[in-house]
Parts: C-alpha cells; structure tokens; sequence
C-alpha cells in the first residue's frame, strides 16, 4: 500500500515540477522576445519620443494586448 501511495506521490510531483520548469522556461522567452521585437525601444528612450510616435507605440501594445486576449479566449472556447 506504501508503494503505491509513493508511486502515485512521485509522478504528480514529476508534474508539478515540469509544469513548474516550463512555465519558468516561457517567462524567460517572453523576456527575451520583448528584447528583440522592438529594435527601435533600445535605440531612442521614451523621453526622446515625439507624442505621436508614443502614441502609435501605445496603439500598437493595446492591439497586441487585445489580440492576445482574444488568442486565450479562443483557446478556452475551442478547448473541448
């Protein structure tokens, strides 16, 4: 009965622990991919935007924000 109990304990660690590692491994990538998508955030600081280049800076992160929500909405409603 012990071996059981053991057995059933270790692979919902083992689950627990690689959804674990994954989740830490997708922040890391969107760290990244933040870095890289937009070349032009490193090169001018926000204070050397001009209001209409902060503007379509704003504009294009709420379309990406809203396209993500979407992208999840989607995924819960065609999960079964």
């Amino acid at each position: 009965m012990n071996q059981i109990i053991n057995m059933i304990i270790r692979q919902v660690m083992r689950q627990l622990i690689n959804r674990g590692v994954s989740a830490g491994f997708d922040q890391a990538s969107k760290i990244g991919k933040k870095r890289d998508a937009d070349p032009q955030a490193a090169e001018a600081a926000p204070e050397e935007l001009t209001p209409q280049e902060r503007r379509q800076r704003r504009q294009a992160r709420q379309a990406a924000r809203q396209a993500k929500q979407s992208m999840k909405a989607m995924k819960r409603v065609t999960r079964f």
